[in-house]
């Protein structure tokens, strides 16, 4: 396959691909396929390589229930998805803390020294440059940030393998939150309810036009 064959292949999946309200029940993805699916959102990238994300694969339909009852956005989804998942973003990803030390030196394999060579970088960051520091939400909203470039990922690879998706924000968070720590899935603390998602076949067969702006009103070329 040619690259513009393989350009085309992955237009057609962006088309194709819809915030889809309802899914067949009867149809399953594939432990397989969503290995793969999860494995695009492990191996997104995130700002600095903080990875400050966990995602959460809710199949306990009584859990689901309790859910659906605060996550307004997920009426038609949460009975029927294949698959759903709840994406947490930390609350701990100051420059200082001790997970961000051990994501550096730990799993990133950088050197004590080095890592504490670009600390001070990294405090400016988010103290001067993005003011991530003036409260705990926006610290975790920064964290948030991360978490959907690894759910566009998710959503975009089960497009390109015939898999649907769609994103869900409406929920009321610190109810949601509340029914995930009784379940003993939110750790010490050190999550948030960030967004979440569901997957699965789509009940409706045809597809609908996008209906989108036009390059020449969303982009502007500075040269």
């Amino acid at each position: 396959m040619n690259k513009e064959q393989r350009k085309q292949e992955i237009l057609q999946a962006y088309e194709a691909r819809h915030a889809t309200k309802a899914f067949d029940p009867e149809q399953k993805i594939s432990e397989d396929d969503f290995e793969f699916i999860l494995e695009t959102g492990r191996l997104s990238p995130s700002s600095v390589g903080s990875e400050p994300w966990k995602f959460l694969v809710i199949q306990n339909q009584e859990l689901r229930e309790q859910l659906r009852e605060f996550t307004w956005g997920a009426q038609g989804q949460l009975p029927t998805a294949s698959h759903f998942v709840v994406i947490l973003a930390r609350n701990d990803v100051r420059y200082d803390s001790a997970y961000l030390r051990d994501q550096m030196i730990e799993v990133k394999q950088m050197p004590t020294e080095m890592f504490e060579t670009i600390l001070p970088r990294y405090k400016e960051f988010q103290e001067r440059d993005l003011n991530l520091l003036e409260s705990e939400r926006a610290l975790f909203d920064w964290a948030s940030k991360q978490t959907y470039i690894a759910l566009g990922n998710m959503m975009t690879a089960a497009a390109e393998i015939g898999i649907d998706s769609c994103p869900i924000e409406g929920f009321q968070k610190e109810a949601v939150e509340q029914i995930l720590s009784n379940a003993g899935l939110m750790g010490n603390g050190e999550y948030g309810v960030s967004v979440m998602a569901a997957f699965g076949y789509r009940t409706e067969k045809e597809l609908r036009p996008k209906a989108r702006r036009g390059l020449d009103e969303i982009v502007q070329w500075v040269k």
